[in-house]
């Protein structure tokens, strides 16, 4: 009768382990999830602006992804980023697509749109000679 006891102890304290490792990584998820969203909603709260810029670098990053199971593709994640340099001087990079990764050329000069700090579009204008003001 001893020994149930102390199995039943054992059961109980994997138990309580079990659901507070289970809540942790609850609190960890629903975290991201909420600071996934407050970005978003700060970035639709923000306006639109338009604002004279120059493409004054690219860069791009790849990433892979190792396959789960044997006999699966490794999966490659290209991002593309562009900066800007605004009349004032002050640098912004954005995440862009690949097609307008493709599009920009260092020394472009136009109209770029942006919504906080989320890339909107850029006009590309017919002078690419870098003139403020």
């Amino acid at each position: 009768m001893g020994t149930d006891s102390g199995i039943d102890s054992i059961f109980s304290a994997a138990g309580t382990t079990l659901t507070i490792l289970i809540a942790v990584i609850a609190v960890i998820i629903g975290a991201g999830l909420l600071k996934t969203y407050m970005s978003w909603s700060r970035n639709n709260a923000q306006p639109l602006l338009f604002v004279k810029a120059a493409v004054v670098s690219k860069r791009s990053r790849v990433r892979s992804q190792q396959p789960y199971e044997e006999g699966q593709h490794q999966q490659t994640f290209t991002d593309y980023y562009a900066t800007f340099e605004v009349e004032s001087g002050d640098r912004m990079e954005f995440t862009v697509s690949g097609r307008d990764f493709g599009q920009l050329a260092e020394g472009d000069v136009g109209k770029l749109s942006f919504r906080g700090n989320r890339y909107q579009g850029f006009e590309r204008d017919n002078n690419r000679v870098i003139q403020f003001g």
